[in-house]
């Protein structure tokens, strides 16, 4: 291992505590008064130990962090929410004996976006799960917060819409889990971001007061809950813009160098080609995966891009691999391939494979500065194979741009912290996995219409206290 460069100042990104100042956990006497409101609603509290573990698990472990700092942490008594009138009851409870209150989807998150900090009650809304209207017409669709998002592709894939952006967790992430939490995945090549104007078209929520209101939000004030970790105002559906569905292929390309697989990533995404997904991967990434049964596995010192394209861009496609020197190795109809598909080989999939093979591998999130050769190769020459390159092409403001979500060989926070500061001196634009608050996770900064949104819908403060800095700022 190389000794930390004399020449680069620490920076401290990377959180040594939990937020402060936190709510405290509700007494024995909160938690009697709250269960038997429950109750008297026709709810189930969940109060043994294995309920609880269930509903305070989620990937934070990819961070070693994180891990120090989550691990453990539980909610005090939980219960699943059906309907609204539900989550008014529950919401209901919680303001009147001032209990804190954490949603929770699926439990596919990667930073402890739902795990409590502070015990309390957590709310899971599996149980609503249904889509409720489809405009064929716009595509414009509404559906609750529960529902799984592999449920709601197949319900819309019936009347030929697809949702625009899906995580590589689409077979078990729920609809709100993703708004509340996720930021992009599959689709952010042609679409970008989650909080992009005209994803995200309302939302109907519920306030945490003694007396709960049943909100229907504009896309202008939805804005604000966006990507806010569900901490100003619970979500209980949402409307959405779909897209006119494609039949995806799933294509593996192989190019022999890594510039030139490269180039390929870079020029790709710039031509007339319809493309849903273009993933890039080093050949020692590559080497870790579990390829589709049929997809030769990765040898030697080749590099691997992903892609899944129209039809219609077979065959041009074949026609331009030549200048990077690639080639075609394997293909399928996406959703028709045996084992698994190349939509969760990518994004953090891809981290969760390669943890599998190497526990020691962790990983950052970078938005790369263009042209982006040069801040890899400086990145490469300091932290040699310490970081392994893998790449997402996106639409950033409309601009085709690469992030990079490079697997990071842990050694300690301070050369973590060491990397995050070389590169972020190198332009690129830090997502930080290993943060625990809404914004210093991507937004950068305090957005005060999600501080105003909370001092709206959640007076108290009480749902999921600690994940937004701006509130505890305030």
């Amino acid at each position: 291992m190389d000794p930390l460069p004399a020449d680069l100042p620490m920076v401290s990104l990377l959180p040594t505590a939990l937020p402060q100042p936190m709510p405290a956990a509700a007494s024995p006497e909160q938690l009697e008064q709250l269960t038997a409101d429950l109750r008297a609603a026709g709810l189930m509290p969940l109060r043994s130990r294995g309920e609880l573990d269930q509903l305070a698990a989620d990937a934070f472990v990819y961070s070693p962090i994180l891990q120090p700092l989550l691990q453990g942490l539980r909610a005090q008594v939980g219960v699943r929410g059906t309907s609204a009138d539900e989550v008014m009851a529950v919401a209901a409870a919680c303001a009147r004996h001032g209990v804190n209150l954490t949603l929770r989807g699926a439990g596919t998150g990667n930073y402890g976006q739902a795990i409590p900090l502070s015990g309390g009650l957590v709310l899971e809304l599996s149980g609503m799960n249904r889509l409720r209207q489809l405009d064929p017409s716009t595509g414009v669709f509404s559906a609750e917060a529960g529902i799984l998002l592999a449920d709601l592709e197949q319900q819309l894939q019936a009347q030929n819409r697809e949702l625009r952006l899906v995580p590589s967790t689409v077979r078990s992430s729920s609809l709100a889990g993703y708004l509340a939490g996720g930021s992009s995945g599959i689709g952010s090549l042609r679409w970008g971001f989650l909080r992009d104007p005209g994803h995200l078209l309302g939302l109907e929520i519920v306030t945490l007061e003694s007396s709960p209101r049943l909100l229907q939000l504009d896309a202008a004030k939805a804005q604000a809950l966006n990507h806010a970790y569900g901490c100003n105002g619970i979500i209980t559906s949402a409307t959405m813009a779909s897209a006119p569905a494609v039949a995806w292929q799933q294509l593996v390309l192989e190019a022999p160098s890594w510039e030139q697989a490269l180039a390929a990533a870079q020029q790709l995404p710039a031509t007339a080609l319809l493309l849903n997904s273009l993933c890039a991967l080093e050949g020692a990434v590559a080497r870790l995966m579990p390829w589709p049964h049929g997809c030769p596995g990765a040898r030697g010192d080749s590099h691997r891009l992903l892609l899944l394209a129209a039809p219609d861009a077979l065959a041009p496609l074949e026609a331009l691999l030549p200048r990077w020197g690639a080639q075609l190795i394997w293909q399928a109809p996406q959703g028709q391939s045996r084992g698994i598909p190349l939509r969760e080989l990518c994004w953090n999939h891809t981290t969760l494979h390669a943890r599998a093979q190497e526990p020691a591998f962790t990983y950052l999130q970078l938005l790369l500065p263009q042209p982006e050769g040069p801040a890899l190769a400086a990145l490469r020459q300091r932290w040699g194979h310490d970081l392994l390159w893998h790449l997402e092409a996106v639409r950033a403001q409309g601009q085709q741009r690469l992030a990079c979500l490079p697997l990071v060989r842990w050694h300690s926070r301070e050369r973590l912290e060491a990397v995050i500061e070389h590169a972020c001196a190198l332009g690129c634009l830090l997502f930080n996995p290993h943060a625990i608050t809404v914004e210093d996770g991507g937004l950068g900064g305090v957005d005060a219409e999600q501080v105003a949104a909370k001092a709206s819908y959640d007076p108290h403060g009480l749902l999921n206290p600690g994940k937004l800095r701006g509130w505890l700022e305030r």
